[in-house]
C-alpha cells in the first residue's frame, strides 16, 4: 500500500510560480519512479514531467519545458514540481503518481495515484 498526498496548489496570476509536493508513505519511495500529471476540465489526462527512482533522469512534456521542474527528495519522501512562468493554460488538477521499478511515462504503468490539486492561473 502506498499513499500520495499533494499540497501547495492555488491561485496565482499569469506570469507568478508555484511549487507543488507530493508525500508519499507506506513503503520504500527511493524503489518508486514518480511522475506528475494534470487535467482540465473536459480533457484527459496528460503527462506532465517524470523523474527517475534516483532522481537523475528527469523528463518534460514540450508544453512545459523551460518553464517546470520536477525533483525528488528521497530523505523526505517528497517529490516537488516547480512551475515558473504560469499561464493559464495551465488551469488544471494535478495528481502526482508512482511506479514501481524503472519510470514510464505512460499514464497506464502507474499504480498509485493522489487525489489531485487544483492550479488556477489567472489572466
Amino acid at each position: 500500500q502506498v499513499q500520495l498526498v499533494e499540497s501547495g496548489g492555488g491561485l496565482v496570476q499569469a506570469g507568478g510560480s508555484l511549487r507543488l509536493s507530493c508525500a508519499a508513505s507506506g513503503r520504500t519511495f527511493s524503489s518508486f519512479a514518480m511522475g506528475w500529471f494534470r487535467q482540465a476540465p473536459g480533457k484527459e489526462r496528460e503527462f506532465v514531467a517524470g523523474i527517475s527512482m534516483s532522481g537523475g533522469r528527469t523528463y518534460y512534456a514540450d508544453s512545459v519545458k523551460g518553464r517546470f521542474t520536477i525533483s525528488r527528495d528521497n530523505a523526505k519522501n517528497t517529490v516537488y514540481l516547480q512551475m515558473n512562468s504560469l499561464k493559464p493554460e495551465d488551469t488544471a488538477v494535478y495528481y502526482c503518481a508512482a511506479k514501481a521499478g524503472p519510470y514510464s511515462g505512460i499514464i497506464p504503468a502507474y499504480d498509485y495515484w493522489g487525489q489531485g490539486t487544483q492550479v488556477t492561473v489567472s489572466s
